[in-house]
């Protein structure tokens, strides 16, 4: 793609650090302090032929009025990221900034689902990538220039998919061996532990719609993520300004891992090609986005 592999001129780059049993990657730049553009899911697939860590944000006014949201696609090998922003037609068929929070994401081959609270699952073609440029660009992007000669990357939102959940986050299933299912964890974040978890069949075709196969409610607050592998699921739970706290187990007897979370913890992923669990950390100068070892875990 060429010039298109760093939008707005950007050089930044996550670093990759080991830190004792976990893989850490950290924003050699203004993400790590900003307190615009929040870190929020998580998912993995293959970009250009290469694997890929895809992680959602959201940009907002410091008042919490939302602006634009965006998926970082970070090269596990290279170390370097590319920014695709998220958009949506309006009934004028112009390009605007999706209104969305992107608490979770499930990677599908092309298609990108993700979460957005309150107003089901929204679909992204990752296969008509846009590039745009200018005023357009930055507005996409939230940002209040409208001048300069920036070029962004843009997906467009192709469907939306009704879910009878509050949809605040998403999260993959795999079977025992490993193999990805066409199946998505769809969970509800409340505060009370009233929050629920949904497993649904994806939509194979342009018409079809989440088929709902299951639904349970832990009795956990503040739930972040979910995931599951086999019969073993996986939550993530986050407590303000303390380390995070993973659940595991089978669906009726979640319990407390001893392994924790990042501070501010999000969404969840499984990554069988490298073994581990990865998960991120929301809050300004606490973010890192962590690949725990399956080893960690008990996953064989």
């Amino acid at each position: 793609m060429g010039s298109m592999l760093w939008p707005f001129g950007s050089t930044w780059r996550p670093v990759r650090q080991r830190r004792r049993d976990t893989v850490d990657l950290r924003w050699l730049s203004a993400r790590t302090w900003t307190r615009r553009w929040y870190p929020q899911g998580v998912d993995l697939g293959e970009w250009q032929g290469r694997r890929t860590l895809a992680v959602s944000w959201f940009r907002q006014e410091l008042s919490g009025v939302h602006l634009a949201s965006r998926v970082a696609f970070v090269d596990l090998e290279r170390s370097r990221h590319l920014d695709i922003l998220l958009a949506i037609v309006d009934d004028e068929g112009e390009l605007q900034p999706a209104p969305i929070h992107a608490g979770g994401l499930a990677w599908f081959d092309d298609r990108l689902f993700v979460a957005a609270t309150g107003r089901g699952i929204w679909e992204f073609d990752l296969s008509d990538i846009r590039e745009v440029r200018g005023a357009l660009a930055h507005r996409l992007a939230g940002s209040r220039r409208r001048g300069g000669r920036s070029t962004a990357l843009v997906a467009v939102r192709t469907r939306v998919h009704p879910v009878a959940l509050r949809c605040s986050y998403l999260g993959r299933v795999y079977d025992h061996d490993g193999a990805p299912l066409r199946r998505v964890l769809i969970g509800e974040h409340r505060t009370d532990g009233t929050g629920r978890i949904g497993e649904f069949a994806i939509p194979d075709g342009p018409d079809g719609g989440f088929v709902e196969e299951d639904r349970f409610s832990p009795g956990i607050t503040h739930m972040q993520g979910a995931v599951r592998a086999g019969d073993r699921y996986f939550v993530s739970q986050s407590d303000h300004l303390r380390p995070g706290t993973l659940w595991s187990g089978s669906r009726d007897s979640l319990e407390r891992d001893r392994v924790p979370l990042p501070v501010g913890c999000e969404d969840l992923a499984l990554d069988f090609d490298a073994r581990l669990l990865w998960s991120l950390g929301e809050h300004p100068w606490r973010r890192v986005v962590r690949g725990i070892p399956f080893a960690r875990l008990g996953i064989r």
